[in-house]
């Protein structure tokens, strides 16, 4: 199974990482979102690999429009059906490494726990068409795991691969090796910064994240 089918079939039980019962964890998500709602207040969203709309359905608290892209109808159904008291999101099913077919003006792009699932020799080109479609001056937010021993199931490395894996588990028993990829900070910055203004990057005990100007 591809990482594509994996979260199609993950999707009903996707969010219950986000519940899980560790004080430390769930005050870096609270601090994840805090900055989020600030970031996009005022903002059309462009955002990529929306999935069930977790982080949508926060960043559409404050910003004027959203529109949340995901390859997986499955993750995308689910997102449809929740509540959305301003009525300002919407969702379409698209590749994010062909977002020239996404229309909409945007200011703004967002994409949360999708960096991981990149392979490394595929990051430029992501970045590139991501900056493309949104534009020059306009700002993004990114944000993902840090690594932490036995969390998410088992890392797997390749001899012949610069990418990580995981071994995971769904709540059928079945098993899967995802990509999942780690960035240090040093890592996050030569990445980031050739491309960027105002880089800003935290790398916590559960998660890190980026937010800048694109150049």
């Amino acid at each position: 199974m591809n990482m594509q089918a994996y979260y199609g079939a993950r999707a009903e039980e996707y969010e219950r990482m986000y519940h899980r019962e560790d004080t430390e964890y769930q005050q870096e998500l609270a601090l994840l979102s805090g900055i989020l709602k600030g970031q996009v207040e005022g903002r059309r969203v462009l955002e990529i690999a929306c999935g069930t709309g977790y982080w949508t359905h926060i960043a559409a608290e404050t910003a004027t429009n959203l529109v949340g892209v995901d390859i997986r109808p499955e993750v995308l159904r689910i997102a449809e059906s929740k509540t959305w008291p301003r009525g300002n999101a919407s969702f379409k099913e698209g590749d994010a490494y062909e977002l020239s077919q996404i229309q909409g003006v945007f200011d703004f792009g967002l994409a949360n726990f999708w960096f991981s699932h990149i392979p490394r020799n595929r990051i430029e080109g992501f970045l590139q068409g991501f900056h493309e479609r949104l534009g020059s001056g306009a700002q993004v937010f990114i944000a993902d795991n840090v690594y932490v021993p036995g969390r998410g199931g088992e890392l797997i490395t390749l001899e012949d691969s610069e990418d990580t894996y995981k071994r995971r588990e769904l709540a059928d028993g079945s098993k899967h090796e995802i990509l999942k990829n780690y960035y240090s900070y040093e890592e996050l910055r030569d990445i980031f910064r050739p491309m960027s203004q105002h880089l800003r990057i935290f790398v916590g005990d559960s998660f890190w994240y980026v937010c800048y100007t694109i150049k």
